[in-house]
């Protein structure tokens, strides 16, 4: 399981014009699933994403009730050592992916994030404000 992990001050998701979702000041998580994801990883990422001390004055989301937006990203698995066009090998496809993203997003409801989503498998218009800028990549 890997996660960009930004610090924005505002993003928002729309498909065909449709807002999905935003938020303010918060988290922006683009999170990508490989074969053998499950609720290990899942229970990992959460309880690292929600405690993560990366907001301002070293604050995690935990500390100041920020909100969540997590964002479906399987091109985080792309692997472009060889050649000019990357392959896809390594991300899980959307039947094995896509419980393990509701569940991922599930899991920080469950340690008292507000979470806002994307809509998995949809082509996505995402617009964000990194505050700083700020940007991590976790990985398990």
């Amino acid at each position: 399981m890997r996660a960009v992990v930004q610090r924005v001050t505002s993003a928002r998701v729309t498909v065909d014009d449709e807002l999905v979702g935003g938020i303010g000041t918060g988290l922006l998580v683009y999170l990508g699933i490989t074969h053998g994801d499950g609720p290990a990883e899942v229970g990992w990422l959460a309880r690292k994403v929600w405690d993560l001390r990366i907001l301002r004055d070293e604050q995690s989301a935990s500390d100041l009730g920020a909100p969540i937006l997590v964002v479906s990203q399987f091109t985080l698995y792309g692997d472009a050592r060889k050649g000019r066009r990357p392959t896809w090998q390594a991300a899980a496809p959307g039947e094995v992916s896509e419980p393990v993203y509701a569940s991922c997003c599930a899991a920080l409801r469950a340690l008292g994030a507000r979470v806002e989503e994307g809509r998995f498998g949809a082509g996505m218009l995402v617009e964000s404000v990194n505050d700083g800028p700020f940007t991590v990549l976790l990985e398990r």
